[in-house]
């Protein structure tokens, strides 16, 4: 049971001058992912809602929450792996919603020969430490029947992966769109995707640290009012939807169309959301992926419904146990 300890503010929009409109700091993952932030900035909706928003972009989403925990930004846009890991080393975290949620790949170098997840075993594979991608490659390699003994896992940036592939030090690597489809541009038949459809989905979900949510209820609240109009724009909209994302992250637009479907975006927050944290938490107890001491975390104390569900108790389907 969820306990509601603070009154949030929301009310319908109203146009404001830039005097008027409430700032806050966003530390946003450029990419498609956070799709419902860039409509909402590019589209004029967060002013709409009463905010002035500045945006900080990053490679991940542990950058992004590790820049708000640092003091540098006040809202994240982040996946589950962060936030087990900020939970179980205690840090006073609120998650607030999800906005998307979409599957992680994983791209082969033609050259490695690789044609099913066995023939993982050997290769040199890339994932980036303390992300979804580390997870789903623990998740890819028991799928495959394999453990990280039968493999080369090397640490790499997201963007750092194709360059890697193409200069032959890896043979696969593990992580988000967009920078699957661009290695597969960019290397043509020199990159074979390995099919691992549904075995992990990565969520990406806005945070923000309990001292802000209790001294700013209104902005958050006026920033998830943003996200669910720009939800409707874009579902509404789909064709300039992809306009305006692939604009703001530099991806070609037919790159974009070609992978849309991957993407869903919905503001939420529901038991698939509590699954994945628990799952991810229970990966870490695992594997030993966690600050000494470190137990499942309590999520009745970081998921914090009470801003989402005043604006629309739908959104909001816990059913489950926290």
């Amino acid at each position: 049971m969820f306990v509601l300890t603070a009154s949030f503010l929301f009310a319908t929009p109203q146009r404001a001058t830039a005097e008027e409109l409430l700032k806050a700091r966003l530390a946003q993952n450029l990419g498609p992912i956070s799709g419902l932030a860039i409509v909402a900035n590019a589209k004029g909706i967060f002013a709409r809602q009463g905010l002035d928003i500045s945006v900080s972009n990053f490679t991940s989403g542990k950058q992004c929450l590790d820049t708000v925990l640092g003091g540098g930004a006040d809202i994240a846009t982040t996946a589950e792996a962060p936030v087990t890991a900020a939970a179980m080393a205690q840090q006073p975290i609120a998650f607030v919603a999800g906005m998307e949620y979409s599957d992680l790949k994983t791209m082969t170098a033609a050259s490695a020969g690789i044609k099913t997840k066995a023939d993982l075993r050997g290769k040199r594979i890339a994932f980036t430490a303390g992300t979804g991608s580390e997870v789903y490659t623990s998740v890819l390699l028991k799928a495959a029947g394999l453990t990280s003994k039968d493999v080369t896992l090397v640490n790499l940036r997201p963007q750092e992966m194709l360059p890697a592939m193409a200069a032959g030090s890896i043979d696969a690597f593990d992580t988000w769109e967009p920078h699957v489809a661009n290695a597969k541009k960019a290397l043509g038949e020199g990159a074979i995707p390995l099919e691992t459809k549904g075995l992990y989905s990565e969520t990406f979900n806005i945070v923000v640290t309990q001292s802000y949510l209790a001294a700013n209820p209104a902005i958050v609240s006026k920033f998830l009012a943003s996200l669910i109009e720009a939800e409707g724009w874009l579902k509404a909209h789909p064709d300039d939807a992809i306009d305006v994302i692939a604009t703001a992250t530099g991806m070609k637009r037919d790159e974009l169309a070609s992978i849309w479907p991957d993407y869903v975006y919905r503001v939420r927050l529901d038991d698939r959301i509590l699954t994945t944290l628990k799952t991810h938490a229970a990966w870490r107890l695992e594997t030993g992926n966690h600050p000494p001491g470190a137990s499942m975390p309590d999520f009745s104390k970081v998921l914090v419904t009470a801003p989402l569900k005043t604006l629309d108790p739908a959104r909001v389907t816990l059913e489950a146990r926290p």
